[in-house]
């Protein structure tokens, strides 16, 4: 079977329909609406999108959009590095067993296979075009981090891995011709035609209001759902819209109750949640509780290097313990100038809260991080949806599972973004000119219900998920959250609204709602989704994925 011919979809999977109430959340007259025309458009301007987008551009007309500015995505505050096999004394073999290891048999080991032997050859690309990966005696180095057996975590400026290689493809974006980039530009919902094949999308740019962007081919990279929770080190935008987006046009969506959490940020009672990267760990940082006592060797052998949901659950579990609202990371071992220089941003961070590294405990505790679960793509970056392709934290490519492997998402991006580019110069419909533009006129009916205040209801919804749909899950609190959200859906996905707040409220509703019911149906404990009331992993009935699409 050639690539072209995988189907999107798992063999074996629980395949579960789900309703929403309508396909698009506006009104839309595609005669009436400004419209632009593009070879390719990508949605998100994180590494994924932008390296899908360097790819498309070498054959096709590229235009890449995004909410806000191209350096507003999880890539630019990246702490942590990007993994891939580069040193003699490591291997492809051992990357793929410690991935699939991580992935709690819900891996697909092709996948794995793929991204990790593609990786050496895209940081070479990285390092050509300017990425000042750190370096030891003119070579890369290299670090542990947990899960990982061997030290193969590349950084670059220290803990600012993800900034500077935004910085680098951004850099090439700008002098690619074949790109256009249209920011401030909120995409509401992929457009497609009467045999639902995706067309375009439609979105409201700041200055110009509703526009359709018509193109033959649409990659979805506008990354994860962080914004869920209340408790998260995502950037406000991390609001799930892709998903929605994708799920509300029939794309099959899978493992939407793998989320995952990162088990140390700053917690300063007041501020926002600021990534404590893991590579801490990693280089000897200890976590300590409330009373002083290193806890996690109680919890997992590994200690503080076991997996992030191990520790994200001995953390809360020791928080419970010493009815605390933290713990601490201990670095006052660390030479603090060494420190500064292989932390800067953390260093600058802890010391505008006077925290001193070198005397202080660091207050740390777990918080939404990443979404292991997503759009449901094949090993070409393909949804099910034809001409739609997604990649980066809006997709789940296989390589997961039930749990990322730290410092694997940087590299996921970076390949399967490469992958979707190509793609989509290889796909029937490649450009524009072979694109037919349907008649799209879409009425949303008229409600009488009342209207809530959106900002309220993302408070709450928020509130909700991180109490009931968190780190730890039991049958009845979801139960509970999809009664909550169902009853916010009936006065809120009825309406209209003209502004991003109101339909990322929406788009929230909607993924949460889907988490909880994929939480609720997966009664076992895998990778980070662990229920209290099912502690145990059953192969028997759940090595398997769950699926979700749109009911006709």
């Amino acid at each position: 079977m050639s690539e072209s011919e995988i189907p999107v979809g798992s063999p074996g999977a629980e395949r579960i329909r789900f309703g929403e109430p309508r396909r698009y959340l506006v009104d839309i007259d595609s005669i009436s609406t400004n419209q632009l025309f593009a070879d390719c458009v990508v949605v998100g301007s994180g590494l994924a999108g932008l390296s899908a987008a360097l790819e498309a551009a070498q054959h096709r007309n590229v235009v890449v959009v995004c909410k806000e500015t191209l350096e507003d995505s999880n890539t630019w505050k990246a702490q942590g590095g990007i993994a891939s096999v580069l040193k003699a004394d490591d291997t492809f073999e051992s990357h793929v067993a410690d991935t699939l290891k991580t992935g709690c048999g819900l891996s697909d080991e092709d996948v794995v296979q793929q991204v990790v032997r593609q990786g050496p050859d895209l940081i070479k690309q990285l390092c050509q075009w300017g990425t000042p990966f750190d370096q030891v005696d003119g070579q890369i180095d290299a670090t542990l981090e947990g899960g990982h057996s061997k030290a193969r975590i590349i950084h670059a400026h220290g803990d600012e891995t993800g900034r500077a290689i935004a910085e680098t493809l951004i850099a090439q974006v700008k002098k690619t011709p074949t790109i256009k980039v249209i920011e401030h530009f909120y995409t509401i919902d992929v457009l497609t035609d009467e045999e639902n094949r995706c067309v375009g999308i439609i979105g409201q740019e700041r200055q110009r209001g509703l526009q359709i962007l018509w193109a033959a081919n649409t990659i979805l990279a506008c990354g994860g759902v962080g914004q869920l929770y209340r408790e998260t080190t995502n950037p406000s935008g991390a609001t799930g819209d892709g998903i929605a987006i994708a799920y509300r046009a029939g794309a099959i969506l899978r493992d939407m109750e793998m989320v995952q959490f990162h088990p140390t940020t700053l917690y300063i009672a007041g501020a926002s949640r600021a990534l404590m990267t893991e590579t801490l760990r990693g280089e000897g940082a200890l976590l300590l509780d409330t009373t002083g006592h290193r806890f996690m060797k109680e919890y997992h052998e590994s200690g503080e290097l076991a997996p992030r949901d191990v520790v994200s659950r001995a953390i809360l579990a020791q928080m419970r313990k010493t009815e605390s609202t933290h713990v601490y990371l201990d670095v006052r071992h660390l030479d603090k100038e060494y420190f500064a220089k292989r932390f800067p941003l953390i260093s600058d961070l802890c010391e505008s809260f006077d925290i001193d590294v070198s005397h202080d405990l660091i207050p740390v505790r777990p918080s939404a991080h990443y979404m292991v679960g997503g759009v449901a793509t094949d090993t070409g970056a393909r949804t099910s949806i034809p001409n739609l392709y997604a990649c980066g934290e809006v997709a789940s490519t296989g390589l997961h599972g039930a749990n990322r492997l730290g410092s694997n998402s940087l590299l996921e991006g970076l390949v399967f973004g490469a992958v979707a580019g190509r793609a989509v110069v290889q796909s029937p419909a490649a450009d524009v000119v072979s694109l037919k533009h349907p008649l799209i006129k879409y009425q949303i009916p008229h409600s009488d219900r009342s209207r809530l205040d959106a900002a309220d209801v993302r408070n709450s919804l928020r509130a909700l998920m991180w109490r009931n749909v968190g780190i730890t899950r039991k049958a009845q609190p979801l139960i509970e959250a999809q009664e909550i959200i169902q009853f916010w859906h009936r006065y809120v996905m009825d309406k209209i609204f003209d502004s991003p707040e109101g339909w990322e409220c929406q788009n929230m509703l909607t993924v949460s709602l889907l988490i909880a019911h994929a939480a609720l149906l997966r009664q076992e404990s895998r990778g980070v989704h662990y229920r209290m009331d099912h502690t145990e992993r059953d192969d028997t009935r759940f090595k398997r994925h769950i699926e979700v699409v749109q009911a006709n």
